[in-house]
């Protein structure tokens, strides 16, 4: 089915900013609460937000097989459940809509007063209810970097790592939209001289800078999804900050890996933009050496270019990007991770959420986290107010952007922020 929203000569009735993130090429897919509070799913053009259930309602829609109430829910779910070829025609559909030159909706202002909101007039929820969440670690130069600060460079990778998709499950219940507050996380760590653990608030609270992609329903129990088929079960990515407390984890990783000190918060940007989207995009990875088991090999362009940004905003004060990176860096790609995890029968469902790991890159400046940046506490880093940071303090906010560009297109993703609140009493 052609992509005739991906064309980068369309353009839209709607007034849209220069630079937006969002242009008619972009349509990603979000949840929202209205000015009515019905809460809807919704797509984005510019700076507006467009009400998909009554897009449906009033018929904008025919012709396409969709269920009365697929945009009349609180998640993504079903719809991605339909599968690739609804998404294709559902996305097509909504810039045939939109696009200079169709006045079908543009002449109608009753319609558009129903259909179209502003982004004051709207508040962003979760876009999917994630059932599950698996964190890779994926990117080379961050495994290397944390087994280089942890243990010494000669072994910095443990020999399975470039073998397999290293991960693990998280927490998904503690997963949330950005722009929501995070308290600072209490937990023990390591003992001191006397042997006891220590307790309370974390004093080493970083972001981890990744993307996510989201699933559709891909398997039964038991059987396994082929790496050639991996990407038809990707519906998008998000921009994803997946938080720690480094002092914590410190302590509990030993023998089973992350538990309270990656559970307490991970921050998703709330639109999701396609993996059709993201097609002008693709890109090589990394050589892999060795080469992967016949499973997990495939052919090029199975990367995307997404350039990524990370700021931290002391109240009161402005933003200092601390950090850059690329998608492109990551060592293992979705679809060598997607056919990892269902190599052994395990069964992916509609709405599960599968993180990148941090996404470093070979320089300093493209370090994924502030474990990294600082090089473990050694080396603060100076934010634009003249102050210094090792780690996240109480009250700062982290901001995180992602986009793609190419021959004049941009395909972004928004803001994936979070502020660090005082922990609980």
């Amino acid at each position: 089915m052609p992509l005739t929203a991906n064309d980068p000569n369309r353009s839209t009735w709607l007034d849209t900013p220069t630079n937006t993130d969002f242009p008619i090429q972009n349509i990603p897919f979000g949840v929202f609460l209205t000015r009515e509070d019905i809460i809807t799913i919704g797509t984005r053009i510019g700076d507006y937000a467009i009400d998909l259930g009554a897009l449906h309602q009033l018929g904008y829609f025919d012709g396409i097989g969709l269920t009365d109430d697929i945009f009349m829910q609180d998640s993504l779910n079903d719809f991605i459940a339909d599968g690739r070829k609804t998404w294709r025609l559902v996305r097509n559909r909504i810039s045939d809509i939109f696009l200079e030159g169709n006045n079908k909706l543009k002449d109608n202002v009753e319609h558009k007063s129903i259909v179209l909101f502003t982004l004051d007039e709207i508040e962003m929820q979760l876009p999917v209810d994630v059932g599950d969440y698996t964190d890779f670690y994926a990117s080379k130069e961050h495994a290397t970097n944390v087994g280089t600060l942890f243990r010494d460079p000669e072994n910095a990778l443990f020999p399975n790592w470039l073998r397999i998709p290293i991960g693990y499950h998280g927490r998904s219940s503690s997963i949330i939209p950005s722009g929501t507050p995070i308290n600072r996380p209490v937990g023990q760590t390591k003992p001191g001289d006397d042997g006891v653990p220590g307790f309370g608030p974390s004093k080493l609270v970083d972001f981890e800078l990744e993307m996510a992609f989201i699933t559709t329903d891909a398997n039964h129990l038991g059987e396994r999804v082929s790496i050639d088929e991996a990407e038809d079960y990707i519906f998008g990515l998000v921009l994803f900050n997946d938080w720690s407390a480094r002092d914590i984890q410190a302590w509990e990783y030993v023998p089973l890996g992350p538990f309270l000190g990656k559970s307490f918060a991970s921050t998703i940007s709330p639109w999701i933009v396609t993996l059709d989207a993201l097609e002008p995009f693709r890109t090589n990875g990394p050589t892999q050496d060795p080469s992967p088991l016949a499973y997990l090999q495939h052919g090029e362009n199975k990367n995307f270019d997404i350039k990524l940004q990370v700021g931290i905003q002391p109240e009161g004060d402005e933003e200092t990007i601390v950090a850059t990176s690329n998608f492109k860096y990551m060592y293992w790609s979705m679809a060598q991770q997607l056919t990892h995890h269902t190599v052994n029968g395990c069964n992916v469902r509609s709405g599960d959420m599968m993180g990148s790991g941090t996404i470093s890159g070979p320089t300093k400046e493209e370090y994924g986290s502030m474990l990294e940046l600082s090089w473990k506490g050694q080396n603060p880093v100076q934010l634009k107010n003249g102050v210094e940071r090792k780690f996240i303090h109480d009250n700062d906010t982290v901001i995180m952007h992602a986009y793609s560009e190419k021959d004049g297109l941009r395909i972004g993703f928004g803001n994936c922020s979070g502020k660090v609140l005082p922990a609980k009493e």
